[in-house]
């Protein structure tokens, strides 16, 4: 049998598990054997035969050797700022931190190759509709981005914050979006999201958590209305909002969807900010615009949604392309190093490993920021 440094890690085996969303009947299914045993594999009580080993590695798409090394550091549920539908699994949230402990081993991994963009997220602790407002305008003059401009990109924003935005394959869609607060934050995208505007938002909720709740667990009402608070200030601030926003008695829809389209937020958002943050319209207003958006089927989708593009992650593919072009390290060299099957690498970052270095002429390391600070220019 082969020998290792490390003894049989019980954890490796409940992470590879966990990350393809397998119960313990189902994998022992997959591995010609029991739930009962892969239950005693994963407590410690027995451990595999060289056998069994190859076979679990196969079936999980590791490298055998990715059960004999310990795990640098679990993502925790305390960790994520996570909105968990009503109707997902408990299931799914494990699914939802292995994947995010075995993302950071490989941003942790990509490190040693890359130099990303420097985390600066500002802590800004909040406690009243006051603080959340200032907390949005006092992270876009950080950032460089103003308080009265539309911002372009929220994804780029995020990424040039530090943060590493990504889907998880075959999960993204299971859950609203996510943040995981650690050295190097990382924000998962729901792809069930139609709609840009939303998706933007989202991103915008995600950046408010790890801005104003560090150390902080969230997921009761009230960090959940600071960080939707939040992402609405940040995508239209107030003064903006003030100076832009119809004052009609009588509710401007023509302007009202000029301003979604320009601010790229929804018009439900912008209401809501109107009525519930800013004051500038009634209650008995806001209710007539909700009958509206209800009578004309856009409670879900609204008009124009189709104008406003999906944003989509971009430092982890100019992250690998540059550890192609430049180190000449391609995915599947790159997978052995953190014990995992390409095909592994490409669910878990959605980076294509089809691709194989070419000679070319060395140059200095890729400084990813600039390329993306480029494109937020564009």
């Amino acid at each position: 049998m082969e020998t290792h440094t490390n003894p049989f890690q019980p954890a490796r085996l409940r992470l590879a598990r966990l990350f393809h969303g397998l119960t313990h009947a189902e994998l022992g299914a997959r591995a010609s054997s029991s739930r009962q045993f892969m239950h005693q594999l994963e407590s410690g009580i027995k451990t595999p035969n060289e056998l069994m080993v190859n076979v679990l590695s196969e079936q999980l798409e590791v490298d055998p050797s990715f059960f004999f090394m310990p795990i640098a550091e679990d993502v925790v549920e305390q960790q994520c700022h996570f909105r968990k539908q009503r109707t997902t699994p408990a299931k799914i949230t494990q699914q939802v931190l292995a994947r995010g402990t075995l993302f950071s081993e490989t941003v942790s991994k990509l490190e040693e190759y890359l130099d990303l963009p420097e985390v600066d997220f500002p802590e800004i602790p909040v406690n009243s509709r006051l603080d959340v407002e200032q907390a949005a305008e006092r992270c876009r003059k950080h950032w460089g981005l103003g308080v009265t401009a539309p911002i372009v990109n929220m994804v780029r924003v995020a990424e040039n914050a530090g943060a590493v935005v990504t889907h998880f394959e075959g999960v993204s869609e299971k859950v609203d979006a996510l943040s995981v607060s650690r050295r190097r934050p990382l924000i998962v995208m729901s792809t069930s999201k139609g709609s840009g505007c939303r998706s933007r938002f989202d991103i915008g909720h995600e950046i408010g958590h790890l801005v104003m709740h560090q150390g902080i667990e969230t997921g009761d009402h009230e960090t959940e209305s600071q960080a939707n608070h939040f992402a609405a200030a940040f995508l239209f601030p107030r003064s903006a909002f003030v100076a832009e926003f119809p004052r009609d008695k009588k509710l401007n829809w023509t302007t009202l969807y000029q301003l979604k389209l320009k601010y790229k937020i929804s018009v439900a958002a912008i209401l809501y900010r109107a009525h519930h943050h800013l004051g500038l319209i009634d209650a008995t207003q806001y209710r007539a615009a909700q009958i509206y958006l209800s009578r004309s089927t856009q409670k879900k989708t609204e008009k124009y949604d189709e104008a406003v593009a999906m944003e989509q992650p971009e430092l982890l593919g100019n992250a690998f392309r540059a550890l192609l072009e430049e180190e000449e390290v391609d995915a599947e060299h790159f997978a052995s190093q953190i014990a995992i099957n390409p095909n592994l690498l490409e669910k878990l970052t959605g980076v294509p490993h089809t691709q194989k270095p070419t000679p070319k002429n060395r140059q200095n390391i890729i400084d990813l920021l600039e390329i993306i600070k480029a494109k937020q220019n564009q």
